[in-house]
């Protein structure tokens, strides 16, 4: 009787092992637990420092993991600098936070030589975003590699700001991610800012008149702070709360005050808006935003021999 439960008990740990590794794509929560049980706090306490030094960051970081995570996988290879690489593509150029990041990685590499990965760094320093901002908090699974690869053309098919929700769809159903999962990770632009340039001509068509989707009551404020001919100035996607991480975003797709065209969309299709109304309830965002984002950030983990462990997050060894 011993010998078979004994006999039992390890089938059931084995199988659940293996159930973890193909949800989690290799990934589990407390990875370096023993290897480098400071790693995690090391990234919150940097990223905090950067963040309440320059609130624009946590937006910026989250907005680095997410393009990391649509071009060869949660791999660090939009960290990679040099000539061609991801980095210098054109939906990358306004890319910041690289600086947190590095940082972070450094203060790891004294502590934990050759360890941690700069990918889970930036999975970590994404949720530490997002609770800088007033998110609730999710666990990060980790045990990324880092990627060796980095091709800037390959950034070009990220999710872009014209993005209809048939084009959002399959750029994301490409992912792995569904419909759900593509309107609550959009509603991480509740912080954040865009180009002007990414929206003018919704609101400065050559026949003088504007995107009918956006509310005619919004229009002089978006034309005051967008002046025409002066493409490079930002506006705040979430209108009047772009440093809180919150529900408002959705509320400003219900009254026609979306920013981007791809945003807007989400209310004005019939088979998203069911999903904005949804989360107009914080307490749901908050929970369902951290599901999604462990999922987006399991999109093509590499392990083994398939990736490394950076010394440094802007090169390959």
């Amino acid at each position: 009787m011993k010998m078979e439960g004994a006999m039992l008990l390890k089938l059931v740990l084995v199988a659940a092992a293996v159930v973890n590794t193909v949800h989690g794509h290799g990934t589990r929560v407390g990875f370096y637990s023993r290897t480098c049980p400071a790693a995690e706090s090391i990234v919150t306490s940097t990223v905090e420092s950067h963040v309440r030094s320059d609130p624009t960051l946590a937006a910026a970081i989250l907005r680095l993991h997410f393009h990391d995570c649509f071009v060869r996988g949660c791999d660090a290879s939009v960290l990679i600098a040099g000539s061609a690489t991801e980095r210098t593509a054109r939906p990358n150029l306004s890319l910041r936070g690289y600086e947190v990041i590095d940082d972070a990685k450094e203060k790891l590499e004294a502590r934990c030589p050759g360890v941690v990965s700069c990918a889970d760094i930036l999975a970590l320093a994404a949720r530490d975003s997002v609770v800088l901002s007033g998110g609730r908090s999710w666990k990060v699974p980790t045990g990324r590699k880092d990627g060796r690869v980095s091709i800037g053309s390959e950034a070009l098919s990220l999710p872009g700001p014209n993005d209809t929700v048939s084009v959002q769809k399959t750029k994301f159903s490409d992912k792995g991610l569904n419909t759900l999962d593509l309107v609550v990770l959009v509603g991480g632009h509740t912080i954040g800012t865009s180009a002007c340039q990414s929206f003018a001509d919704r609101i400065y068509n050559p026949n003088g008149t504007a995107d009918p989707s956006i509310d005619p009551s919004f229009l002089p404020f978006l034309r005051q702070i967008c002046p025409q001919n002066q493409p490079t100035k930002r506006v705040a996607l979430d209108t009047d709360s772009q440093f809180k991480f919150d529900t408002s975003y959705f509320a400003h797709l219900k009254r026609g005050r979306g920013i981007l065209r791809s945003d807007q969309a989400l209310w004005t299709d019939p088979s998203t808006r069911p999903f904005v109304q949804k989360y107009l309830a914080t307490a749901l965002f908050n929970y369902q935003f951290g599901n999604s984002m462990v999922k987006m950030s399991n999109i093509g983990v590499k392990q083994g021999d398939d990736g490394e462990i950076r010394n440094k997050c802007s090169a390959i060894n």
